[in-house]
This record gives C-alpha cells, structure tokens and sequence, in this order.
C-alpha cells in the first residue's frame, strides 16, 4: 500500500507481526472461493484497519515460509481511503515509511526488492527458496 508523502515522495505501509518479530508487507491467504483481488483488500483492511481501493498489480514472491511449506504472494498497489489501524494479536504496529527508507526497516529481502520494482512501475517475479 502507498500513499504521497507530505514531503513528496511515496510512503508505503509496514507492518510489524509480534508472533514473527518482523517487518513486512500486508500479506495472507486466500479463503475458499474467494479471487486474489477479494484476498488482498480483505487481508490489508484484516491487518490495518484500512480500506483501500485497488491499483495495478505489481507482482509475486515465492518463497518458503518458515515451517518450510512453499508459499506464493501477489501484490497490487493499494490507496487507502478510510479506516484506522488498531493494533491485534496478528499485527501489533503500522509504519508509514518512505519507499527509499523502507529497506532498512523490512526484514524480508524479497518484500524490499519488490517494492522498489512497484515504486519504479515495474512488475516483479522472484522466485525464492
């Protein structure tokens, strides 16, 4: 999820999981019937509070989550339009954070390179083992 920063620039929305210890990007899983778009704004409004509207689809990461089960993500950009956050058990911190400063705050390689290819309007497929 993006949005304009105050001082330009883009900002994109981080989320610190206790249970994990990390910082990612909002992310879940699909539930029966439901498409990959129904998934990722559910899964982003479940995890901050925020209702979004839709944009481009900006790619997917696959990767091995870490009980060693395969696992693939796909991503859209996002504008939020309402809500809040409230912290959860699942996510306990939202961060609005520059896309040049969110490297060092994400702990996942593959979420940094992949929103560096969105923030610069490109599509991003990394497979990961």
């Amino acid at each position: 999820m993006l949005r304009a920063s105050a001082a330009g620039g883009w900002e994109a929305a981080l989320i610190h999981r206790p249970e994990q210890d990390d910082w990612t990007l909002p992310k879940g899983k699909l539930e029966p019937g439901e498409t990959a778009t129904e998934c990722a704004l559910r899964e982003v409004k479940e995890e901050t509070g925020l209702e979004c509207t839709l944009g481009r689809f900006v790619g997917q990461v696959e990767y091995r989550d870490r009980r060693g089960r395969p696992k693939v993500v796909e991503y859209w950009l996002m504008q939020p339009e309402g809500g809040e956050f409230a912290p959860s058990d699942e996510v306990d911190e939202l961060a609005w954070v520059g896309v040049n400063d969110a490297s060092g705050l994400l702990s996942y390689a593959h979420d940094a390179e992949l929103l560096a290819s969105a923030s610069n309007g490109g599509r991003h497929h990394r497979p990961r083992n």
